[in-house]
């Protein structure tokens, strides 16, 4: 039972990070699906500890809001930020869904990812530079939970939304079979992390369903489906603005 749960865990690792996981584990994309928010607490625990070591090395909050958005980019191989600017590319104007379907397909990256892109990476800096550099306990729990929470998301995306494209694509094989309430315990583990800081951790569980829950919103008027670019979008989207809110009027006592 724990080596079969160590695979599917592997198998997660190894496909949305470029984290170290062993020799290459079989896929399972059915199975690994409940483990992306454990993916996202190793990604954030990473990010954590590298932050308090940019502290060190470089005072004050910026150099080390840059240095932990780049090493995100760097963990995660830019995968969900080639969702976002696939995605942005195909939703953000005025096109029917087959369309939009064949954007997000070819490869070549258009103005309106750049700018999506750009946009993402910016909020993230910005939300991580705003955290007050004092409430370190807070700090880290916050670096440790979103990344968590962001990877989560991608479960409701599958969940709530049929798959956008039926002949097969990068998402085909997650949507195989339904998702059931048992495979949202890495999500129970994410928002119990949350009340150790207290009516913040509160403010943030509302954040999360808040974009989550607009965002599939608006995939399901605007498409009616999600594809595997749009659960990277999704991902990116969540995880900036939840740095940018998670710490809105400073962070004193939990």
């Amino acid at each position: 039972m724990r080596r079969r749960l160590m695979k599917y865990l592997r198998a997660a690792i190894q496909f949305i990070t470029i984290l170290p996981a062993g020799k290459t584990a079989a896929y399972h994309p059915r199975e690994m699906i409940a483990y992306f928010p454990v993916v996202g607490l190793i990604l954030g625990l990473v990010l954590a500890v590298s932050d308090a070591l940019f502290l060190q090395l470089w005072p004050g909050g910026v150099v080390p809001a840059v240095l932990d958005v780049v090493l995100l980019v760097i963990l995660t191989g830019a995968l969900h930020l080639d969702g976002l600017a696939d995605s942005a590319d195909g939703l953000l104007g005025h096109r029917d869904q087959k369309t939009v379907l064949s954007i997000m397909k070819d490869s070549r990256i258009g103005v309106m990812g750049m700018v999506a892109v750009f946009c993402a990476l910016a909020v993230k800096f910005a939300g991580i530079a705003a955290m007050p550099l004092h409430a370190s306990f807070q700090r880290l729990l916050i670096l440790l939970l979103v990344p968590g929470l962001a990877r989560s998301s991608m479960i409701f995306g599958i969940h709530l939304l049929p798959y956008g494209r039926p002949g097969g694509g990068t998402g085909f094989d997650l949507f195989e079979a339904p998702i059931h309430f048992k495979d949202f315990w890495g999500l129970g583990i994410c928002l119990l992390l949350c009340l150790f800081l207290g009516w913040r951790g509160l403010w943030i569980i509302l954040v999360f369903f808040g974009l989550v829950f607009g965002i599939v919103f608006y995939y399901r008027r605007r498409m009616g489906c999600i594809t595997g670019d749009m659960l990277g979008a999704m991902t990116e989207a969540t995880e900036s603005l939840m740095f940018l809110l998670a710490c809105i009027g400073g962070m004193g006592s939990p």
